[in-house]
């Protein structure tokens, strides 16, 4: 028998083998993150509230985009992608200005911020602190921690006690291709359909795939927009056919990957298995994955594989290099990867 390792978390994150990471939360106490408590009564359908604000702020804030996003009743999943050229490129003045959105400033960098410049013997200070606060606006485990850290505190707070409120750390996936990624996102935006708390894509609350439907029918039908009607925030966008220079982003189209969610979300539903449509969207034709290989994704990534998912040969790739000696989901991969 293999003996499994357990990996840092520092590790499993490597952005220079992949950006995209899948990250996944869960509430420790009995009372519900979201939605009703059938225990206690009470509906905390408004803490889902608190949990998309805060990753939109932190979107602003962080060099991390959103690829997805979905918050149920006792935990959420986010799909993540790290942008290093972003990171790598801010100046010293936006690094402190995006840092003190979240944090009391260290009084050397308020004054270089203030002023424009600082006394030669805090020079040095100084750019320690930006290279560390830099290295932070690119760091998964720092966006999750303030993400956390603030919902525990309001829920806490409304909850009237004290504790941990979330289940230990976060837990991850790196994504190594774009089979990876897809899968993942698919998983991810029909998690309310695969739980029955809704029966359609539309009425999904609070995932980044009613977010996207409605600013796609708010393009359509609206030629002009006030400012006030445009939000910083934006997920990453879908690029397929658009040049690639100009644009970086998931590389598919939204009508692609909208026509791939639509169909796969029919078949999820528990009054819809055990019948599968004989016309294939055009991606799963284009990568070449069964409709039964796909639709078993849709439903059990996250049993298939555990800190990566990718092609095989990459994914214990990705295993040797992070230290572990046990990689999961080799069945899965091949067919996610049939060629």
């Amino acid at each position: 028998m293999v003996k499994r390792m357990t990996i840092s978390r520092r590790k499993l994150i490597e952005p220079q083998i992949t950006p995209f990471y899948h990250v996944i939360n869960r509430c420790v106490r009995r009372a519900y993150l979201c939605g009703d408590d059938p225990y206690n009564g009470k509906n905390y359908q408004h803490r889902r509230g608190w949990i998309v604000n805060k990753i939109k702020q932190l979107a602003a804030v962080f060099c991390i985009d959103i690829c997805a996003y979905a918050v149920m009743s006792n935990h959420y999943h986010l799909v993540l992608k790290i942008d290093i050229e972003q990171q790598q490129k801010l100046t010293p003045e936006e690094v402190i200005s995006r840092w003190l959105q979240l944090f009391s400033g260290h009084p050397i960098a308020v004054d270089f911020l203030k002023d424009g410049q600082i006394a030669a013997d805090k020079q040095q200070a100084l750019s320690n602190l930006v290279a560390e606060w830099q290295q932070r606006l690119g760091s998964i485990s720092w966006f999750m921690r303030c993400l956390n850290e603030e919902i525990a505190r309001k829920a806490n707070k409304e909850d009237q006690c004290k504790g941990a409120f979330w289940e230990g750390r976060f837990k991850s996936q790196a994504l190594l291709d774009e089979q990876a990624l897809l899968s993942c996102m698919m998983y991810v935006d029909l998690n309310p359909i695969r739980a029955g708390v809704t029966p359609s894509l539309e009425q999904s609350d609070f995932t980044s795939i009613q977010q996207r439907i409605r600013e796609h029918h708010q393009t359509k039908t609206s030629t002009q927009q006030s400012s006030s009607d445009i939000s910083r925030f934006q997920l990453l966008p879908f690029v397929g056919g658009e040049h690639q220079a100009k644009k970086v982003g998931v590389n598919v189209t939204f009508a692609d990957y909208l026509e791939l969610i639509d169909w796969t979300g029919r078949f999820i539903r528990n009054d819809k298995k055990g019948f599968i449509a004989p016309n294939q969207p055009r991606i799963l034709q284009k990568m070449g994955i069964t409709s039964d290989a796909w639709l078993e994704h849709s439903e059990q990534f996250m049993e298939h594989y555990a800190n990566v998912s990718g092609k095989w040969s990459q994914m214990c790739a990705f295993k040797q290099r992070v230290g572990g000696q046990w990689c999961k989901g080799k069945s899965a991969s091949h067919q996610l990867h049939p060629s």
